[in-house]
């Protein structure tokens, strides 16, 4: 195994570390519990009560559908939607692509630019890999950012549009929810009554935890194996966007993969950012625009978002949190 892959492994195992789930109290349900390595991520699926579905012929189908959106999704495979996007001015897309391209735009519109998925080229710039550390040049940033913005791409009759030659589309901030939530609708419609797709720490619940809800640990941004508190949750998505997921650190300052479309660096404003919505896509895209507003704004965000709720912590490491989180929240 490269160094590259080895690096990314132990980065996803430790992903798997952001959210944990467990009961609430009284007798743990019996589990089934299966996991692959999809979307570049570890994925397992937690069935708690298969409601008389065939289990694993179900699960796999779940897993199936993951990667069939990986398929569509994915910035590097040749022939994906999102590569042809790349490679021409305009592309008719599936039906799926095209629900995320939607999704996404009313994201970026809502959060001022905030949530971006022009940014493909600025992601490049940036190594998160593990191989090396370097902080681009201001020169080289401006470059990247050159044909991005919320109004660079437009979806119309389920075709993408790009309106520069030079924007790059990468639906790695958004497209993960989305298959998270295939996989879910998957289970729910075989007849699984409570389970949880856990995407390298994102998540779909569907039904509790046995008789309770889930619990979902909040990791601490600071404290490796730390929390700052719990959720207690049932039938909605959770996502946590952080700036300890892939990032290094030069000369004391820490470089992380969350970019402000407006500079082009790393976000600043926050440490990590928890939203709670009834869907993995939603929840995906509106963590990230949360964390690049950093805590007034985002939480102002989250509230004028229907059915949204998050918390933030800031970069002075204090929670912020919407109204309407707080009997959920456990510290």
């Amino acid at each position: 195994m490269s160094t590259r892959n080895t690096f990314l492994l132990f980065a996803l195992l430790v992903a798997l570390a952001i959210v944990g789930l467990r009961s609430l109290g009284g007798d743990t349900p019996k589990e089934f519990r299966r996991s692959r390595i999809l979307m570049d991520t570890v994925v397992e699926i937690t069935v708690t009560d298969a409601g008389g579905a065939p289990l694993p012929q179900v699960v796999d189908r779940a897993f199936d559908e993951i990667a069939r959106i990986e398929r569509l999704t994915s910035l590097f495979r040749e022939g994906s939607d999102v590569a042809r996007i790349n490679a021409q001015r305009e592309t008719k897309v599936a039906p799926e692509t095209a629900a995320i391209v939607s999704l996404g735009l009313e994201v970026s519109r809502a959060s001022g630019g905030a949530f971006d998925m022009t940014l493909g080229r600025l992601k490049m710039l940036w190594p998160m890999d593990g191989t090396q550390k370097a902080v681009p040049s201001q020169e080289a940033i401006r470059t990247a950012l050159a044909g991005s913005g919320m109004d660079a791409i437009a979806l119309r009759n389920g075709q993408v549009s790009r309106r520069f030659a030079e924007t790059m589309v990468d639906l790695g901030g958004i497209a993960k929810g989305y298959a998270i939530d295939r996989a879910y609708e998957t289970l729910k419609a075989a007849g699984v009554r409570q389970a949880a797709v856990n995407a390298g720490g994102d998540l779909r619940l569907l039904g509790g935890h046995g008789e309770k809800p889930w619990r979902i640990a909040i990791q601490h941004p600071r404290k490796p194996g730390g929390i700052v508190g719990s959720l207690a949750l049932r039938d909605v998505a959770v996502v946590t966007s952080g700036d300890y997921e892939r990032f290094f650190e030069l000369d004391g300052v820490r470089y992380h993969h969350l970019f402000d479309p407006r500079t082009g660096w790393p976000a600043r404003a926050s440490q990590s950012a928890t939203v709670v919505a009834p869907s993995a896509a939603l929840a995906d895209a509106l963590a990230t625009a949360a964390f690049v507003l950093g805590p007034q704004k985002g939480i102002a965000l989250l509230e004028k978002t229907p059915d949204a709720e998050g918390l933030i912590i800031g970069a002075d490491g204090n929670v912020y949190r919407t109204a309407g989180l707080e009997t959920a929240w456990e510290q």
